[in-house]
C-alpha cells in the first residue's frame, strides 16, 4: 500500500514517539550555539518554492544545518552580494513560521523536551510561547514538520513532531483515525494482523 502524505508526519511523531532517545544522543550536537551567533554577521536570503526570498541574519540561517551546509559550500565565493538559498521544498507561508521560530529560539532558547511526553498539553510541555506557536491547522503543522526535516533543524523537528505525538497520546486506532481524517482502507482481516504485527505500540 501507498502512504498518503498525510501519514509521513504522523509516521515522524511515531517514530519521535518512541525512540527518541537514540534520536536525542545522535543529534545533541547540531543546534546553534552562542559562539555560532556571536561570529556570523550579515544577511542571507531563503528563496521559498514560490520563489520568494526572505532576507535573514546568518546566525538565524545557521539554525538550518541545510542551510549550513550550503553557505559553508559557497564561502569562497567572491562576490560580495547576499548569499541566495534556494528552499524548493518549502513553501513561503511554512518558510515564515521557520523563520519565526529560529528568530525567537535564538533569543530564547526552548526547554528540552522529555521524552516520552509527560502530558498531552504542550504548554506542560515547553515554554508558553512554543506551545502557542504550534496551535496550528493541522495541514500547516504538517508541513512545519516536513520542512524542519527537510532544513534539518532540530529544535523544530522536535517541537511539531511532539504536538502530533501529544494528539496521537493515548488515543484508540479509531480515535487517532477522527483526529486526522483518516480513512480506513484496511478489510477486518488486514487491520486484525496489523494490529497483532504492531502490538509492542500499545505496550509502550
Amino acid at each position: 500500500r501507498s502512504i498518503p502524505n498525510i501519514l509521513c508526519p504522523i509516521a515522524a511523531a511515531v517514530d519521535y514517539y518512541f525512540f527518541s532517545y537514540s534520536y536525542h544522543s545522535k543529534f545533541r550536537n547540531t543546534t546553534t550555539t552562542k559562539m555560532d551567533v556571536e561570529e556570523s554577521t550579515g544577511n542571507v536570503n531563503l528563496i521559498s518554492k514560490e520563489g520568494d526570498s526572505f532576507p535573514v541574519p546568518i546566525a538565524v540561517a545557521k539554525m538550518s544545518e541545510l542551510v549550513k551546509t550550503m553557505m559553508d559550500e559557497d564561502a569562497d565565493d567572491d562576490d560580495d552580494s547576499p548569499t541566495e538559498i534556494p528552499l524548493p521544498n518549502v513553501k513561503a507561508q511554512v518558510l515564515r513560521k521557520v523563520i519565526e521560530f529560529c528568530e525567537h529560539h535564538l533569543q530564547d532558547p526552548m526547554t528540552e523536551i522529555e521524552k516520552p511526553l509527560k502530558s498531552q498539553n504542550m504548554a506542560d510541555v515547553v515554554q508558553k510561547w512554543y506551545a502557542d506557536f504550534v496551535d496550528l491547522e493541522q495541514v500547516l503543522l504538517f508541513e512545519l514538520i516536513l520542512a524542519a526535516n527537510y532544513m534539518d533543524i532540530k529544535p523544530l523537528l522536535d517541537l511539531t513532531c511532539a504536538t502530533v505525538a501529544s494528539m496521537i497520546k493515548g488515543k484508540t486506532p479509531e480515535e487517532i483515525r477522527a483526529t486526522f481524517n483518516i480513512t480506513n482502507d484496511f478489510s477486518p482481516e488486514e487491520e486484525a494482523q496489523v494490529r497483532e504485527e504492531n502490538k509492542w505500540c500499545e505496550e509502550a
